[in-house]
């Protein structure tokens, strides 16, 4: 039997590799995933990500399964319940900027048309295709987390800096980081 090679940073946890061979780098233009994304990735600032992907369906359940206008009518009550369930980050600013971003998400949606075609925009609508041959290689951000991350919190969203922006980036195929070696490097 041959040994699947995978990118290093998924390791042998199943619930990471799972997401690295079916999720990670695979190009997403579905504007309710994108926002399931922004709230991760701004849950996952100064925590490992498998922290974050094994309360995955605790958040889905916690956020309205990522319905952004449900995500968007949020208030304080609901600020406190959530503060209360141990299945998510439990962490007040993060908590709130979901819901910040997922106004702000709307604004971006009735503007572009989606939240999709805005995010797609910076990149021609083309999925950036890397080579590195390690992951030591892989920058923690680039030019482009740069000027979106800087764009998006102009526009008042939180948590999406640029090392939180370039890993959203990644997550969602906009940018593919697979290295040289790994058996979905170049797919889509």
């Amino acid at each position: 039997m041959t040994e699947t090679i995978r990118c290093t940073w998924c390791g042998d946890d199943p619930l990471y590799q799972q997401y690295h061979d079916y999720e990670w780098g695979v190009p997403c233009r579905d504007d309710q995933r994108l926002f399931e994304f922004v709230v991760l990735e701004g849950a996952q600032a100064g925590l490992s990500w498998i922290t974050v992907l094994r309360k995955r369906e605790n958040y889905r359940k916690a956020f309205a399964n990522f319905d952004v206008r449900k995500v968007a009518a949020l208030d304080e009550s609901d600020i406190e319940r959530l503060l209360l369930d141990p299945g998510i980050v439990r962490n007040r600013l993060k908590v709130v900027s979901a819901i910040t971003n997922a106004r702000h998400f709307i604004d971006l949606q009735r503007e572009h048309g989606s939240f999709s075609n805005y995010i797609w925009g910076f990149v021609d609508n083309k999925p950036i295709v890397n080579h590195w041959a390690s992951p030591g290689e892989i920058p923690a951000s680039t030019e482009l987390s740069d000027r979106i991350s800087k764009e998006m919190k102009k526009r008042g969203f939180k948590f999406f800096g640029t090392t939180i922006c370039y890993a959203f980036l990644q997550a969602m195929g906009v940018v593919n980081d697979h290295t040289r070696g790994c058996f979905r490097y170049g797919q889509g």
